[in-house]
């Protein structure tokens, strides 16, 4: 049996792609699904009615990598890729009619990619407020840039409530 020591394993430019401390504690740089961020509404929304809304995701819970954009409410792609992408939502007194349609979209460079399907409320009662969760898997190339809006016709505006609203991703490692 062969044993092999050694504190760091380095790549033909230098960089230190797995290390230990000694103490059994390995750091590696090879393998992160990164970028990836976590963004939040810092208040409450109101949602317009029949118009996809941007959704105002203002609060960074963390981003890797700096590529989370607050200003304009996107994640921008630093590389070329597949990313997953998941965003919930849920809004607040919600008292329009039955069969209101409401969506969660994730939009990229400015067109509709994908969406949750169609949920329609099922009855016209305030305490039934619908929350939506939504994963998408999209391929990115450097710069695209996906948001979430959000969609609903029941007649007036709503409110989006900010304790229910989420935008987080990655990219996919070797994918």
């Amino acid at each position: 049996m062969s044993i092999l020591k050694v504190n760091t394993i380095q790549d033909r430019g230098g960089n230190a792609i797995i290390s230990s401390d000694g103490s059994g504690n390995l750091t590696q740089t090879f393998a992160s699904n990164t970028p990836a961020f976590f963004a939040k509404l810092s208040g409450n929304q109101t949602v317009s009615d029949n118009t996809q809304t941007l959704v105002n995701f203002d609060t960074e819970v963390y981003d890797t990598d700096g590529q989370y954009d607050t200003t304009n409410k996107r994640f921008v792609a630093p590389s070329a890729g597949k990313y997953v992408f998941t965003a919930t939502a849920g809004f607040s007194n919600f008292d329009e009619p039955t069969g209101t349609r409401v969506h969660l979209q994730f939009y990229k460079n400015g067109s509709l990619e994908d969406f949750s399907g169609d949920m329609a409320t099922v009855t016209n009662n305030a305490s039934a407020d619908p929350t939506m969760n939504f994963t998408s898997q999209i391929s990115l190339t450097t710069n695209d840039y996906v948001d979430v809006r959000i969609y609903q016709n029941g007649g007036s505006d709503e409110t989006l409530q900010s304790a229910y609203a989420r935008f987080f991703g990655y990219r996919i490692i070797g994918a």
